[in-house]
């Protein structure tokens, strides 16, 4: 019951099961009420058939009583004695009175006896209303439920009571019985070929369902198979199937293919990184390593100055990597406000040993302020000023402006510039160009990547030109606060 086939199946089958009981209940009380009804139609007949030839003053004697099985016959008088019964009636239940015998009593066409408590008056203290003499009465008759034993055989009948006035003003009550045989007959044989179709069309909506299902969830299962091998093999290179259906389980399917595309070119980019910065950490600290077993053994040989920058290397390369990680993970900018034209003269000033002096262009009374991190935004700007004036030749300048609805700072330099099909490629992570490979002249190739990278993070961005200069010009582009 914990897979989706079995609870469709059982969710379809209770729905199915609860609908069909409610519709056949509703059919049977609506075929037993149309039944009942036709039984009332027939025994309000008979009953007006006994009445009108009883209010026409035919004697008890006389009356014909046709059909006596099918719709027996009691007739009462006004204290409920009985005058007339069908020859056959053995016993009755649901009518005026229990009995079946006749007793004395005045027959109809004679004088009525006289009431002991009779004032003379028409009895007008009587709530009922009776029908004038030799009438039979207009009323709806009343209806009631009963049993009649015709010679032997006791059934279950429908009553209609009408009342008839003698012309001697006799008020008699005919009580005239349709058998409910049919009916109950009829009900019972639809109700027993609902509860005999009933299991069977559950099991067909069972079976149905489940069958439905189980194609529709088939490109699930598919899908599920070879997750459970890509993650078995861990081979990011395969594709779950798409099924050719434009439905949510071909949209399902496509968005994970695109899922794994993603994370395997996130690995894939991970597994470069590890073995870039392998490589780029193996190389000093192999140097160091070396100038550090000569100095061991040839303490005069000990070049001091190149473990010293080994180690720095090493350790901005550590720095690097630490940044790196941290952007990775998802590390918020922050939300302090920033003036990139201070920043951008703090930079500068702190460069005074640098092999070029780096000119700025920062507007007096301007405004540049930005939201973000003033660490990591610091690092761009040192990043992008070590870039130029390690590719410069005798000049490097740094702007500040507005631009649209943010603040651009550019940083330029007469060197060779970047090739048109290289500006992409040098954003990426421990990438270098030909003329930059050599410990002396390149870095390990991570300081245009998180230049970008944090441009990215602050909602900005980083391209590289050529500038008027003939060399680079890289601009990075920031938001002003909303």
């Amino acid at each position: 019951m914990r897979s989706v086939r079995a609870r469709a199946a059982l969710g379809a089958t209770l729905v199915v099961a609860v609908a069909l009981i409610g519709a056949g209940l509703a059919v049977l009380l609506v075929l037993r009420a149309n039944l009942i009804d036709q039984a009332d139609l027939q025994a309000e007949v008979a009953a007006r058939e006994v009445a009108g030839a009883l209010a026409t003053g035919t004697p008890y004697e006389d009356v014909e009583l046709d059909d006596e099985e099918d719709h027996p016959v009691q007739v009462t008088d006004e204290e409920d004695r009985v005058v007339l019964v069908s020859k056959d009636l053995r016993a009755v239940t649901g009518t005026g009175a229990t009995g079946v015998t006749p007793v004395p009593s005045a027959s109809a066409g004679a004088t009525p006896a006289p009431d002991e408590d009779d004032d003379g008056d028409d009895d007008q203290d009587d709530d009922r209303s009776r029908p004038g003499r030799g009438e039979v009465s207009s009323d709806d008759p009343g209806f009631s439920d009963g049993t009649a034993t015709v010679d032997r055989t006791t059934a279950d009948y429908r009553f209609a009571a009408v009342e008839a006035t003698t012309p001697d003003g006799v008020t008699l009550t005919v009580y005239a019985g349709a058998p409910l045989a049919a009916e109950q007959e009829a009900v019972n044989t639809v109700r027993g070929a609902m509860l005999t179709g009933l299991p069977v069309l559950l099991v067909v909506v069972a079976g149905v369902t489940w069958l439905v299902t189980r194609r529709a969830l088939r490109p699930v299962e598919g899908i599920r198979q070879e997750m459970a091998a890509i993650t078995a093999s861990e081979d990011l290179a395969r594709r779950v199937p798409e099924p050719d259906s434009r439905d949510e389980i071909a949209a399902l399917a496509r968005t994970t293919n695109e899922t794994l595309t993603v994370l395997e070119a996130s690995v894939e980019r991970q597994r470069r990184f590890v073995a870039d910065a392998s490589h780029e950490l193996r190389s000093p600290i192999a140097s160091l390593r070396t100038q550090l077993e000569v100095a061991e053994a040839h303490p005069e040989l000990l070049d001091l100055p190149g473990a010293v920058a080994d180690t720095v290397r090493l350790q901005v390369l550590a720095a690097d990597l630490l940044l790196l990680a941290r952007l990775d993970a998802g590390e918020k900018p922050g939300s302090a406000t920033v003036e990139l034209g201070a920043l951008v003269r703090e930079e500068v000033s702190q460069r005074t040993r640098d092999r070029i002096a780096v000119a700025v262009e920062v507007p007096e009374g301007g405004a540049f302020e930005v939201n973000g991190s003033r660490g990591q935004l610091s690092r761009v700007i040192g990043n992008l000023l070590d870039n130029a004036q390690r590719h410069a030749d005798s000049s490097v300048a740094v702007s500040v402006a507005a631009d649209g609805r943010g603040v651009r700072v550019e940083v330029r330099d007469d060197g060779a510039g970047v090739p048109e099909g290289e500006r992409e490629r040098i954003f990426e992570r421990f990438v270098r160009l030909d003329d930059a490979r050599s410990r002396d002249d390149g870095g390990a190739g991570l300081g245009l990547a998180i230049a970008r990278d944090v441009a990215a993070r602050h909602g900005g961005t980083l391209t590289v030109h050529r500038a008027d200069e003939g060399g680079a010009a890289f601009r990075l582009w920031l938001p002003r606060p909303a």
